[in-house]
């Protein structure tokens, strides 16, 4: 179904700073990259939270019936420390510490990565490209560059030309950076005697000798830079001008703004139409950093083997807690709120769990179709997942007036609401698959069923002493049973 005809999305566009409506450049279609990870270690739980905001809105975007291609690299070289000009492959450096050829830490952290991302029940992407896969298409964007004179080689090295380039075109209109201010607040870098300018970035950097990962140029052998990788494999899946491009807060400069730079003097026009970025998580209110100790792996948060939660929770859980938040504001992730999100997550499941026994009538005193579209209208403001969860919870309200007797629903009504609530529950924020499973509803409630009928069996037995053992150790739990007419049933507090 081709609901985007009747849907004006409109999405923030870091490029222009406001909303716009989108407009595809071919009809029904859209081409989307983010940056994917630097497999040199597992991945962070920042870096899950900016990959699962771009999952909700490749979810979202098939939901409305576009064909999205959907391009996340992974980065397996020319990362260098600190996100800088100089210094070591962080791929290079831990293959060094570990004694391990560079090719082994990147898969084994890329499986990491895939293992994370299946248990957090993301969507795979369309195309997964690595930066060593595309070293041929680098090197011919460098030549591109160089013959249009927006860049120099310098022993074994080739530099992209900033000044240059800003005389043509404008170098910082992503980040709203000047190059003359960047100029003014220039700090001493090392390599500085090979560039013309302090803001002139790599583009090829000459390997020395003891570097590992290396591989001939027509200016010796060396490695792409950071960047260029990212342009070559996202104009090379998507075309010299794509939709969507994405990625955390922190790319927006130098990353972003150098990708632009390239595209621009490569093709003579922008790549992207809009740029979409996701804002950062924090810890307990202040930044996540291993260093400090204020960190924590998402293996971590699942197993509970760690000194910052209370306890384990599940990944449908951190999933849910992440989309509480609109993915441009800043995320803090804590106990309480973790627990929080699991009593809200546990609530919106049983209600889901609830509705295909509801009694239905001839009249409905809930609004369905009207609540249908005040759901799509939450994600069509920028995929407002916070607003959308709001109205969910609306449903559940209802859900359980109807199902004490307080309100009505018809047949059609009630499928549309099922219909409704699995798109958007399911299908747009990801909340179903195994992860939902572990976390409280298919399994949970086959043990708890097999238990309130060995209570039942006590209780006929006038077996009183284990009827209440097993109803207060699971009280104990957060595991309500409710005595009535139709048998027990229960809640989780």
């Amino acid at each position: 179904m081709q609901l985007y005809k009747d849907q004006a999305l409109k999405v923030y566009n870091s490029l222009s700073g406001k909303k716009e409506v989108l407009k595809p450049i071919n009809e029904g279609h859209i081409g989307m990259y983010v940056c994917g990870p630097t497999v040199y270690s597992n991945v962070h739980l920042g870096n899950c939270r900016t990959f699962m905001s771009f999952d909700m809105i490749f979810r979202y975007l098939k939901h409305l019936g576009y064909k999205v291609r959907y391009v996340r690299n992974i980065t397996d070289a020319g990362h260098l420390e600190n996100d800088a000009e100089d210094g070591e492959d962080k791929i290079a450096k831990k293959a060094r510490l570990e004694q391990l050829e560079p090719m082994e830490v990147v898969h084994r952290y890329t499986v990491d990565f895939h293992d994370i991302l299946n248990k957090f029940n993301f969507l795979h992407p369309s195309i997964e490209p690595t930066a060593t896969g595309h070293i041929i298409e680098q090197i011919e964007i460098i030549k591109d560059i160089l013959d249009k004179g927006y860049a120099y080689e310098k022993n074994g090295s080739v530099y992209f030309d900033v000044k240059k380039f800003n005389e043509a075109y404008e170098y910082g209109k992503l980040s709203g950076r000047k190059l003359e201010d960047m100029i003014a607040n220039t700090r001493e870098l090392a390599a500085q005697d090979e560039k013309k300018n302090p803001q002139d970035f790599a583009l090829w950097k000459k390997a020395e000798p003891q570097h590992i990962m290396r591989w001939p140029s027509p200016w010796g052998d060396g490695f792409p830079g950071w960047h260029l990788e990212c342009t070559a494999m996202s104009t090379k899946y998507l075309g010299e001008r794509f939709d969507i491009h994405g990625g955390g807060m922190d790319l927006k400069f130098p990353h972003h703004e150098c990708e632009i730079a390239q595209a621009e003097a490569s093709n003579g026009h922008a790549p992207v139409n809009y740029w979409l970025h996701a804002n950062m998580l924090t810890l307990n209110g202040k930044k996540m950093a291993k260093s400090t100790g204020n960190n924590i792996l998402p293996l971590e948060i699942f197993s509970g083997e760690n000194k910052i939660l209370s306890k384990a929770f599940a990944p449908a859980v951190v999933r849910f807690f992440m989309m509480q938040a609109h993915y441009t504001s800043i995320l803090d992730l804590s106990n309480d709120a973790l627990l929080a999100s699991e009593k809200g997550y546990n609530k919106l499941m049983e209600a889901m769990d609830a509705l295909p026994h509801l009694e239905t009538h001839a009249v409905s005193s809930f609004d369905v179709a009207a609540w249908k579209q005040q759901c799509y209208t939450a994600m069509n403001d920028d995929f407002n997942t916070p607003t959308l969860i709001a109205n969910l919870f609306e449903a559940v309200k209802h859900i359980n007036l109807i199902k004490e007797g307080k309100e009505t629903l018809t047949a059609e009504d009630k499928n549309l609401l099922q219909r409704t609530l699995h798109d958007f529950v399911f299908d747009v924020l990801g909340l179903e698959g195994k992860n939902g499973a572990e976390s409280g509803t298919d399994k949970l409630s086959e043990v708890i069923t097999l238990l309130i009928e060995l209570r039942n069996e006590a209780r006929a037995n006038k077996d009183f002493a284990t009827s209440d053992k097993i109803r207060d150790q699971l009280a104990g739990m957060g595991i309500q049973l409710k005595d009535g007419k139709e048998g027990t049933t229960f809640s989780l507090s």
